[in-house]
Parts: structure tokens; sequence; C-alpha cells
């Protein structure tokens, strides 16, 4: 199995990849069945570990090696990542502000004004989150294909399997509070898996792109860090940190999801 999966073009280690991640969503998602009513504590320590997971993948994973692929070209090195990093940030911020969504645990839309169920709401919130999630990885497996230095297999596998890893709180983090929220267990769970469906669509867009265009390569992995960077701040570590609970919980998370990653990433890159 590991030698077919090493002979596999990079789409398709793409795509079992964010597969892996997605199943990982839902045995977190899946929590609802079986736990009753979490601690915020809890939640936060969740949040917080898969904002320290990104945080650090975000570096180790995409923008070192963005950096590396960029010395010696016709423009320094920092320019092609602080680029895509920036572009990344722009683009989910205009998409936040376009794309009607709700966040879970919140009663007000975000985006344009809308008619649209508040289900509805919730999952578009959702998959706007986990987008850049699926790219970095998507990214990654393409990167790899064109034996650059910087970009090895076991790196990217090391940024799937930490993807995977916080995913699993991440989908409790979802379906539980939706559960709180008055969501029956099965309906909580379908929302809260439903946070990983977008991840192999675009596992795949992000490989595709990147096979494409060799060029766009360290603009592609900056653009998919600043994308994770942005949701790190505008959502995960808000939401760690809000309510009359609010504890050192979901930095000491935090902390742990990116020691956890940078291990992975220097153990397996």
């Amino acid at each position: 199995m590991r030698e077919w999966f090493i002979q596999a073009g990079p789409v398709t280690q793409a795509l079992l990849a964010t597969l892996f991640t997605w199943l990982v969503t839902a045995l977190g998602a899946a929590v609802v069945f079986f736990a009753r009513n979490p601690s915020r504590k809890m939640l936060d320590g969740m949040l917080g570990m898969a904002s320290g997971v990104m945080i650090a993948a975000s570096y180790w994973s995409l923008l070192a090696p963005a950096i590396q692929m960029s010395e010696g070209g016709a423009l320094p090195a920092w320019v092609p990542a602080t680029a895509g990093f920036l572009a990344g940030g722009a683009f989910l911020w205009m998409i936040d502000k376009l794309l009607p969504h709700l966040h879970p645990g919140t009663t007000e839309p975000e985006g344009v004004a809308t008619s649209w169920r508040r289900t509805t709401l919730l999952v578009l919130a959702i998959t706007l989150h986990n987008f850049p999630e699926g790219l970095a990885v998507g990214v990654a497996f393409g990167a790899v294909a064109y034996g650059l230095e910087a970009s090895t297999l076991g790196g990217a596998v090391a940024l799937a399997v930490g993807i995977g890893l916080q995913n699993f709180p991440e989908g409790t983090a979802v379906s539980m509070p939706l559960r709180r929220e008055g969501f029956t267990r099965c309906k909580a769970f379908v929302y809260g898996q439903a946070s990983g469906t977008v991840e192999p669509l675009a596992g795949v867009l992000g490989a595709g792109l990147v096979l494409i265009a060799q060029p766009v390569l360290p603009y592609a992995l900056a653009f998919a860090a600043g994308a994770m960077i942005y949701v790190v701040i505008e959502e995960l570590i808000p939401e760690s940190q809000v309510g009359a609970e609010a504890t050192d919980v979901g930095t000491i998370g935090a902390m742990l999801g990116f020691a956890v990653m940078m291990t992975l990433d220097v153990a397996l890159g």
C-alpha cells in the first residue's frame, strides 16, 4: 500500500490525503453520539489546538518551502511568499464579506443579506473555514511532483496528518455546539462532518493548479498559508477566548497544537 501511494500521482495523493482529513472530521463529529454537554473549557482547548496546528503548518509546510523555491529567481525570495500570503488573506476576507454564512453559537449572519435558512448558513460557514486546509494539502502534494528539495512527500504527508489531527477536535467543536442549540444528534453529526466535505475538492484543485503551472507554485503555497492564518485569527482564536468562562485553556491548546505540527513536519519532512 505504501509503495502504491508513493507511485500514485500528486492529484490522487492529494485526494486520498484529504479524504483522510474528512474521515477524521467525521470521527470527531461522531462524538456527539456519546458525549453530553461538553464544557466550554473542552471546546476552547479544541479550538486552540486547531489554531496551533494551522499556524505551524502555515510556516513549516507552506511559507518556508515557498521562500526556498524562490531563491535565485528574478525577484527577491520574499516577494512571492509575501504576495501569495497577503493574497490568500485578502481572498478569504473578500469571501467572508460576500458569502452569507452563520458561525455556530452566533445569531447574526455575516456576508450579504439573504433569506437562506439557518442550517444553510451554518454549512456555508463551515465550508469557508475548511477550504484553505484542503487547498494547503493539495498544493503540498502538487509541489512534490517537481522534485524540489524544499517539498518532500514526507512533508506533504506530515501536513495531511497534522490537518487530520486538528480536524478531530474541530469536528467535535462544530457538532457539539449545534447539539446544544437544539439540533438532533444525527443532524448535528451531519453538519459537523460536513465541515470536511470541501477538503477533498480543494485538495484536488490545489494539486491540479500547481501541476499546470510550476511558476505559480511559491505563490500557491503562500496563498494557502495566508488563507489558513486568516481563518485562525478571524475565527478560531477569538472563539476560543469568548465568554465569561474564558481561560488559558485555549492558549495552552494552541501551544500544544503548534508543537505537535512542528514535530510532525520536522520528523517526517
